[in-house]
């Protein structure tokens, strides 16, 4: 993203999102809020000193109203543990994977594709270590951790995490391209007409 508004049009987009599945976060609608991160370090990295907290506190805000409309005190839900706070650091590690992917990017070729892959693995891997160990550790819903039951609990809920993710990250990464192969048309064009 070059342009103010262009990085404020994505931001905008990134919060609608989040808005629109987060609060669906325990039904059919997949919470897309890790690869809005990840989305969000690709196009705002140069905002991250205020986008990603803004990101942050509008995850949390949102838990909060889902939660409490439920009847149940916010500290009292299954999911908030004092492992909690390990989202900031869980959720800074899906920025920091598409900051690592938008830096340097010179447009879609196979290589980025690649780059991309294993930046997106990397740090829903990260991401998801973070936040199930926060909750998997600290959670009175956990009656007996053990390295075992960690172990399974995150390969469990691994691969789900990864394809939810992958699913948005895809069609960011499909409205890229298309952007991308649109405007190379409209400049032949202009080009051959001028």
């Amino acid at each position: 993203m070059t342009t103010p508004a262009q990085r404020a049009f994505v931001l905008s987009v990134l919060v609608l999102l989040m808005i629109a599945t987060r609060v669906n976060h325990f039904m059919a609608i997949p919470d897309a809020s890790w690869a809005v991160f990840f989305i969000g370090g690709f196009y705002l990295r140069q905002w991250t000193r205020w986008a990603f907290p803004l990101l942050m506190g509008l995850a949390i805000v949102i838990d909060v109203v889902v939660i409490s409309r439920t009847g149940q005190a916010y500290l009292q839900h299954y999911c908030v543990s004092p492992g909690t706070w390990m989202l900031l650091p869980a959720y800074f590690s899906l920025w920091a994977g598409g900051m690592l992917l938008g830096h340097g990017y010179q447009g879609a070729r196979w290589a980025t594709l690649g780059k991309g892959v294993a930046l997106l693995v990397a740090a829903v891997a990260l991401c998801h270590l973070f936040a199930q160990g926060g909750f998997y550790w600290s959670s009175d819903s956990v009656a007996a951790p053990t390295v075992a039951g960690w172990l399974k609990n995150y390969s469990d809920w691994f691969l789900p995490y990864l394809r939810t993710a992958a699913i948005y990250v895809g069609l960011a990464a499909a409205l890229q391209l298309t952007t991308e192969q649109v405007r190379k048309l409209l400049q032949a064009r202009h080009d051959v007409l001028h």
